[in-house]
């Protein structure tokens, strides 16, 4: 088995969503000093702002393709990277927001150059999650917050709690299971709205987000209720908040058992 060269490194790193404004100095510095860059991000402007900090910036957009299976892109993507690894190079992938959120490329990308025997690693970001919580007002630890992906909690019966926020992503492509299209349609939506149906009123308000990409944006904040979801204009980078419906519900059981912990003698 041949040595890997020394030299040959991997980090994937984040720029934040709001462009220039949420990268970090680790990250800047990772592009500026990397042999080779590549990136994920498919916004044209983003990738001028990369080059302006790195001659060598090199999108990875192309590998997408009409009637492709997403999962084949991301192999593609994994592949490509790793082959300037390996000629001892050191690289540097981009990608929005947190390259490790969302994102099965860099994860995959890193876990395979380890495996090799090469340096990598990842640098975090900051994220559409982090965008929401600041945009809309949600702090986590209040009432609890569930995250799935949106066609993955249609088509597997998950176990949620409508007491604590629900966030869903990539709602644009609920019910897709192709993994080859960019958008559904109000259908999909509407059995969307039948599965949540189960646990909320159909009158319930409901938040459609996006977070700013530039710094003259502002995010989408849009409330409905779960019932208009269907018409709603939706695409691949809106995100469905589902404020809580109901108290939380006290476990009197496990209360009595801490109420005997906190106070043993008393209660012998």
């Amino acid at each position: 088995m041949n040595t890997p060269p020394s030299n040959g490194s991997l980090v994937c790193v984040g720029i934040g969503i709001t462009l220039g404004a949420h990268i970090s100095p680790v990250a800047r510095s990772h592009i500026q000093h990397a042999d080779v860059v590549f990136t994920g991000v498919s916004d044209g402007v983003v990738e001028l702002w990369l080059q302006e900090m790195h001659k060598d910036v090199r999108s990875l957009q192309p590998l997408y393709g009409e009637g492709v299976p997403r999962m084949d892109t991301y192999r593609r993507m994994v592949e490509t990277m790793l082959a300037e690894v390996r000629l001892g190079k050191r690289v540097c992938g981009v990608f929005y927001g947190h390259p490790g959120v969302f994102a099965w490329a860099p994860h995959k990308a890193i876990a395979q150059a380890l495996q090799e025997g090469y340096r990598a690693h990842m640098e975090p970001g900051i994220s559409s999650e982090d965008c929401l919580y600041a945009d809309v007002g949600i702090d986590p630890g209040t009432v609890g917050c569930q995250h799935y992906e949106a066609s993955q909690f249609m088509v597997y019966r998950r176990r949620i709690d409508p007491s604590a926020w629900l966030v869903l992503w990539q709602i644009g492509l609920a019910g897709d299971r192709s993994s080859t299209r960019f958008a559904t349609g109000p259908a999909y939506r509407q059995l969307l709205v039948e599965v949540l149906a189960r646990d909320y009123p159909l009158d319930h308000q409901v938040i459609l987000y996006q977070a700013a990409t530039l710094p003259i944006q502002k995010p989408r904040i849009e409330r409905l209720a779960l019932n208009d979801l269907p018409g709603a204009s939706t695409g691949m980078g809106d995100t469905l908040a589902i404020p809580p419906f109901g108290p939380m519900q006290p476990d009197l059981a496990v209360r009595a058992r801490l109420e005997a912990l906190d106070h043993p003698l008393v209660n012998e």
